[in-house]
């Protein structure tokens, strides 16, 4: 089987394409024409390079191709409201959605986000079924990855599209050259976290979401939505975590919920008077403060998907940001602890109360 992967060089998408060409899949890797990203340097996949936005670059990728995972989007959250963000996550899945119809693929895959789906605490965690919880954020980001998802699963609905739809939460692991959660990381090691906020989220191993994905080419329920997760920290329990992992001190200021959004709005003012992408906005310390606690049971279930111990996945992506020099220490460094035999194998998931 040959499957185009859109954004194959991004964080998950070269994880992903590691992941199929392991299964003996021919991979086609649909790249962006302003990527910088090495991710892919070496691999035998066949690449294209074209414009999301562009119908016939879309449909010249898939030529041949038996299958697609859609997974190129912008996740980009400065501004807040952006035509551009809309453009690529909406038009761009159309454009993906059209192409796989004409072509007639055998399955479709599009990566969502499990913000489009409400959230919930460690003792309820939000699934599938719970409705969207995030218009308050007032963010485009996650509003153009639920109105993508809506689109995939209304040409499921109309035209018989055969596509499932994967929703990762917060990833962690290797090949995050960006990077996005590989920056939490970042900044616990270099020291620059002061403390943590009162919030929390789920987190996965991303080769974990990558192996999911691959099995739906074959398993899973057409028209079905699957949250990628795994385990539900909230910031402290995160950030000791890690810290303890690649071996510094852990932020130990918890920061109150109004000193965080003071000075995301005084990031957000900064930001809009420089033009310059601020590290924290109103927007991003809002979310901050809630806990974006999920479950992933049903792709445990239906998709075979791990529950690998964290530990390895915050290991990996700290090894990997360090073997590509984007690592600067600022703090004496304890030796990093050795994992024990029984935390590398993989185990089901555990939710603490």
């Amino acid at each position: 089987m040959n499957v185009l992967v859109t954004g194959a060089d991004g964080f998950l998408g070269s994880n992903n394409t590691r992941e199929l060409l392991s299964r003996q899949y021919q991979v086609t890797a649909f790249i962006s024409s302003d990527s910088t990203s090495t991710t892919l340097d070496g691999l035998p996949v066949e690449r294209f390079t074209g414009n999301i936005l562009n119908q016939k670059d879309v449909e010249q990728a898939l030529a041949g191709c038996d299958a697609v995972i859609h997974a190129a989007a912008s996740t980009s959250i400065w501004p807040s409201r952006s035509e551009r963000v809309r453009a690529i996550n909406i038009e761009g899945t159309d454009h993906v959605i059209r192409a796989a119809l004409k072509r007639g693929c055998q399955r479709f895959l599009y990566i969502g986000s499990a913000g489009s789906f409400g959230f919930g605490t460690k003792i309820d965690p939000g699934d599938e079924t719970r409705p969207f919880r995030g218009r308050k954020y007032r963010l485009d980001y996650i509003e153009s990855k639920l109105e993508a998802q809506k689109r995939v699963l209304q040409a499921v609905a109309e035209y018989d599209l055969p596509a499932i739809v994967l929703n990762p939460t917060f990833m962690i692991g290797p090949y995050d050259s960006k990077p996005s959660s590989g920056a939490m990381i970042q900044a616990i090691y270099e020291q620059k976290l002061p403390g943590y906020s009162r919030g929390g989220r789920n987190y996965i191993y991303v080769k974990d979401a990558a192996k999911a994905i691959a099995n739906a080419l074959t398993m899973g329920r057409i028209g079905q939505c699957y949250i990628l997760g795994h385990e539900n920290m909230n910031y402290r329990e995160a950030f000791s975590r890690m810290a303890n992992v690649i071996g510094v001190p852990a932020p130990r200021l918890p920061i109150p919920s109004w000193a965080s959004q003071v000075y995301g709005a005084f990031g957000s003012l900064y930001g809009a008077l420089t033009k310059i992408p601020p590290t924290v906005t109103y927007t991003m310390a809002r979310m901050s403060n809630d806990r974006h606690y999920y479950t992933g049971q049903k792709a445990v279930d239906e998709l075979a998907m791990p529950q690998t111990n964290l530990d390895i996945a915050i290991r990996e992506s700290f090894l990997w940001m360090k073997e590509q020099g984007m690592l600067t220490p600022k703090a004496t460094v304890r030796r990093m602890p050795r994992l024990s035999r029984a935390a590398v194998v993989t185990r089901r998931n555990r939710y603490e109360k």
